[in-house]
């Protein structure tokens, strides 16, 4: 699969990089997060959120708006799931890392092939916005050519109270289908975890895997 640069062009559709914030302090509080060798691990809330780089997230990037800061570590190649939220997403990863990601338009009553996802080269310490119109999932680790790096290790910014329990709704239509927690509606591909625990199995065709 070819993967892109997160600057190039191709990205444009699914988000942008931002500039201009001191994320260092960040970077730091992120390496203390525990990384799995073999999953993938993600907390809503962290100590990230105390940093004075948390009110300008807020402020800035989501024009005043509450938002909370986790991190999703650990080790992943695969595609496995899609989801999107109501509200963009920023990823700063602590090393390079790989975005597989679609457009929410080509999604037809919950469904979509994986033949539409792209792949996505994030540099570390990379702010990556990714629009609420943008497929994502957990990130994957960094490969290139037959190296795959030991994993990564990602901020992730969000809406607050994303990823938290869901309230129980009445199904009004296919989307409904799709609400795995607050704010999250997940696709997921018929052979992961995911899909055995009741979510939606809308992907189609095979589920990626960057080392394979």
């Amino acid at each position: 699969m070819k993967i892109k640069s997160v600057f190039s062009d191709s990205f444009a559709k699914y988000g942008k990089v931002l500039e201009g914030y001191d994320i260092k302090p960040l970077i730091e509080e992120l390496k203390k997060t525990d990384k799995p060798a073999a999953a993938v691990i993600y907390e809503p809330h962290s100590e990230m959120e105390k940093l004075p780089v948390a009110k300008e997230f807020s402020v800035n990037a989501y024009g005043g708006l509450a938002v909370e800061i986790g991190y999703c570590n650990g080790f992943n190649t695969k595609l496995n799931c899609l989801e999107y939220h109501r509200g963009s997403e920023l990823n700063i990863p602590e090393q390079d890392m790989i975005l597989l990601v679609a457009s929410l338009a080509d999604v037809k009553k919950g469904f979509i092939h994986s033949k539409k996802v792209e792949a996505f080269r994030v540099p570390a310490g990379t702010v990556v916005e990714i629009y609420e119109t943008t497929l994502h999932y957990a990130p994957c680790c960094d490969v290139r050519g037959n190296e795959v790096s030991d994993g990564f290790r990602v901020a992730i910014v969000l809406p607050a109270d994303t990823n938290t329990d869901k309230e129980e709704i009445k199904i009004k239509n296919w989307e409904d289908k799709l609400l795995w927690a607050k704010n999250k509606w997940l696709i997921a591909h018929p052979s992961t975890a995911e899909a055995k625990l009741g979510a939606f199995k809308g992907i189609l065709g095979k589920n990626i895997d960057l080392v394979n």
